[in-house]
């Protein structure tokens, strides 16, 4: 996605060009690979580091522009978001000490990063999804103002029909939301790994990265967390599926095809397969101006660049996506292995990725045709139960084997991982480094999802959900320097966080389990939520969730003292004794702010209200809470 988009509204005759040029360079592909034009006798690997900058309270911090400049690396560009980065290796020969020399290239570009955005009093995480980012940090507000990120947000408001995004995730707990914004999208950070492969055996490779797909995933989840919602262990999965999906309410009756997907079915023969089908199911996003012609390159002994084919490709996202390039002035082939979470360390990562390519060069030896040997509704099944369930998954295997994850990664896929890293000629002591972390990862059963939950389990008594939250954040991030795996992580500590940013921001504090009523309901309700729940005010909204006034005991109180209770058999509607209009806050009003105002407007209950919804409520009780923590501070220190 990094190409230079036309940031113009597209027009018909636009469309035709480029859909037209795609075509064109799809044919010219299709030669290269029958004229033996792509480079079959080297493999490479590299990977793509997404990370999240964060402030000293553990929340995304929008410095990514900022932090650029200074960093003066061309590998390292901007995302989605202004809180994120990401690194693009060095492409390395798949041999030797490659997977140590890929380690030392992130740990080293990853101080860096870490250096120059201290400067900014920031921080930096690796983790799939950051436990401590809020809604409000995922709006436009942080979204990186390049004109390829509008106009992708544009055109795929466009193909919804301008349908909201909507994302719906059943965990141990339940996620439902809306979003105008393909922000949402900016909460996954992922580690991309590509390994580049020999033209005639791309569709047994391919097919290979299918299969082991759901295992490989099982070991490395590290993201069970999003907005304080317990959820699957790799809830990137679902999340990047869903916010994506650009059918809307009048596709479904169709059978149209996600734009985030798994793929369908195995490929016979060639890399051409993928890319025909994705341009049968998918309309074009953007455009790219580009003259080359990509046969007149050809005939003069240089290999194309193919930049429309690549910008149509990088605008469908496949979990085992293709890819073409030019290394060294020789085309080539590669898949890229989206699956990955990134972090919790960079040893972590490695240790995944040494997995991954050692079972994709490993078993296109031992399986001369795994498509014989299952079912692609299986693989399909068992990628999407990973990501659900992590090492807890039961896998369906070859020949119908059912198998725990740990017992299948562990018995069956490490040995030929390692088979296929000593095929390529990894040194033997990097072999047993990194396959070994996955050894005790699967033996231990913590994945970087399950000390993330145990973890926020733990600080169950210990401080607020934000608290708890940014503990765990904060935890990562020592954890991530010291630089050990995760599977010999100790749990996160309260004390890991900085407590004075749980309470910068009113969405920080507020009360999120609230009761309320609508216009028509009875005083008695009212009084009785009071009574039931400990509480001196009820809110009053409409069914869409809209504000429409705040009921006090005090009022009710008051009323019955000055017998104004009307003598009548209707009961008194909530609307009746309702404060109508009354004064509410953003969510991201400062804490501090919201305090004082409370104080001299002597008020008891501060709506906390955002596009006119109603999403918490900062009461007495909260205020007593920061006041206490404020002046046991003060009395330590």
């Amino acid at each position: 996605m990094g190409a230079d988009v036309n940031d113009v509204p597209l027009k018909p005759e636009q469309q035709r060009r480029y859909m037209q040029k795609v075509l064109e360079e799809l044919r010219a592909l299709d030669h290269m690979l029958k004229h033996n034009l792509i480079e079959s006798d080297t493999q490479r690997i590299g990977a793509e580091q997404e990370l999240v900058l964060v402030d000293r309270a553990w929340r995304p911090a929008p410095i990514a522009l900022d932090v650029l400049p200074a960093i003066k690396d061309d590998r390292v560009v901007n995302e989605l978001a202004m809180f994120n980065l990401e690194y693009n290796s060095d492409p390395l020969l798949f041999t030797g000490d490659c997977l140590f020399k890929l380690e030392k290239q992130l740990v080293h570009t990853l101080k860096r990063i870490r250096k120059t955005v201290q400067k900014y009093d920031a921080e930096v995480i690796i983790t799939g999804i950051l436990p401590s980012l809020a809604k409000t940090d995922l709006g436009n507000h942080n979204l990186t103002p390049r004109a390829r990120y509008f106009e992708l947000d544009n055109a795929l408001k466009k193909l919804r029909n301008g349908d909201p995004l909507k994302v719906a995730i059943k965990g141990i707990d339940e996620l439902n939301m809306e979003s105008d914004t393909i922000m949402t999208e900016s909460c996954n950070t992922s580690f991309q790994v590509h390994f580049q492969v020999t033209p005639e055996d791309f569709a047994k490779y391919y097919n290979i990265c299918q299969a082991i797909a759901g295992p490989v995933l099982a070991s490395a989840v590290n993201s069970p967390l999003l907005l304080g919602k317990r959820l699957w262990r790799e809830t990137r999965i679902a999340v990047f599926q869903q916010v994506l999906d650009t059918r809307n309410a009048q596709s479904f009756p169709r059978e149209l095809k996600p734009r985030v997907h798994f793929g369908n079915r195995w490929v016979k023969s060639s890399v051409i397969e993928i890319y025909q089908e994705d341009i049968s199911n998918y309309r074009t996003v953007f455009t790219v101006d580009d003259e080359e012609d990509a046969f007149e390159k050809i005939h003069a002994g240089i290999p194309p660049k193919l930049k429309a084919l690549q910008l149509f490709n990088g605008s469908v996202y496949r979990w085992n996506r293709p890819c073409y390039g030019i290394t060294d002035g020789k085309a080539h082939l590669r898949i890229e292995n989206r699956c990955f979470p990134a972090g919790p360390t960079i040893i972590d990562e490695i240790a995944n990725a040494a997995l991954w390519l050692g079972l994709v060069n490993g078993m296109v030896e031992k399986y001369e045709d795994i498509t014989q040997r299952m079912d692609f509704d299986v693989v399909y099944e068992n990628f999407f139960a990973a990501a659900t369930y992590g090492l807890e998954t039961q896998f369906s295997w070859l020949d119908g084997e059912i198998i725990p994850a740990s017992r299948l990664i562990i018995d069956q896929l490490l040995p030929i991982a390692a088979y296929g890293l000593e095929k390529a000629g990894i040194v033997a002591k990097d072999i047993d480094r990194y396959l070994s972390i996955i050894e005790n990862r699967c033996q231990s059963g913590k994945t970087g999802a399950r000390w993330i939950l145990e973890s926020f389990s733990a600080l169950k008594t210990k401080g607020n959900v934000d608290e708890r939250l940014s503990a765990v954040s904060a935890e990562m991030n020592v954890r991530e320097k010291e630089g050990k795996p995760v599977h010999e992580w100790t749990l996160a500590q309260i004390e890991s966080g900085d407590w004075k940013g749980s309470y910068q921001w009113v969405e920080q504090v507020m009360s999120r389990d609230f009761h309320t009523v609508g216009p028509e309901d009875p005083l008695d309700l009212v009084a009785s939520l009071m009574l039931w729940n400990y509480v001196r005010h009820v809110a009053v909204e409409d069914d869409l969730h809209k504000l429409l006034g705040i009921i006090s005991y005090r009022s009710i109180l008051k009323m019955q003292l000055n017998g104004k209770s009307p003598k009548t058999d209707q009961p008194i509607a909530a609307r009746e004794l309702m404060v109508e209009n009354p004064l509410t806050i953003d969510p991201r009003t400062p804490v501090l702010e919201a305090m004082d105002l409370m104080r001299k407007k002597k008020l008891g209950c501060l709506p906390v209200v955002k596009n006119g919804n109603l999403i918490g409520m900062l009461t007495e009780g909260d205020y007593t809470k920061i006041a206490g923590e404020l002046l046991s501070e003060k009395l330590r220190s």
